[in-house]
C-alpha cells in the first residue's frame, strides 16, 4: 500500500476527512508540541492559583464552538 502526504487548505479539512471515511481511507494526524511551548503551559500551571480557576463545564459555557 502507498502512503501519501496532503497538504488540506484548513477550511477544507472537514470535507476530506469525511471524504476519506465514506472511501473506507485510513487517516492518521500527527500533532507535534514544540517543547518550548510545553514549558510554557507547564509555567503557567505553576503560577497559577486556585482560586482564579474555574471548572471546565462553567469556561465551555462561555465559548463558540465552530460546527
Amino acid at each position: 500500500m502507498r502512503e501519501v502526504t496532503l497538504k488540506i487548505p484548513e477550511e477544507k479539512l472537514e470535507f476530506y476527512l469525511e471524504l476519506f471515511e465514506q472511501l473506507g481511507l485510513e487517516t492518521e494526524f500527527e500533532f507535534q508540541i514544540p517543547e518550548e511551548h510545553k514549558e510554557i503551559v507547564r509555567e503557567r500551571i505553576r503560577n497559577s492559583k486556585p482560586e482564579d480557576l474555574i471548572p471546565w463545564e462553567e469556561a465551555r459555557k462561555t465559548l463558540k464552538f465552530k460546527t
